[in-house]
């Protein structure tokens, strides 16, 4: 559950940083219209299953992504549980 917090941190709903941690990545994670701002470390861009997520956002999105920023169509379910395990 800690990562799920983690993750939650890096929303806000009053004011959304546009800052992101040296060695970090924002990503947007959602299967609506709305989605969700996760910021992530670097270091899962190495993960198999990550990369998976990432050939599902070129599939549907290729280079345009209509958050501005990498964008992710998985549930955010998925994702907490995809990054949980890379956490580990």
């Amino acid at each position: 559950m800690a990562i799920r917090q983690m993750l939650r941190r890096s929303l806000s709903n009053v004011r959304r940083s546009t800052e992101v941690p040296k060695g970090h990545l924002a990503v947007y994670v959602g299967e609506s219209d709305q989605k969700n701002r996760f910021v992530i470390p670097l270091s899962y861009l190495n993960h198999l299953s990550f990369q998976e997520l990432l050939c599902q956002s070129e599939e549907e999105f290729g280079f345009h992504h209509p958050m501005g920023g990498l964008t992710i169509p998985c549930s955010e379910e998925l994702f907490i549980e995809i990054t949980s395990y890379l956490s580990r």
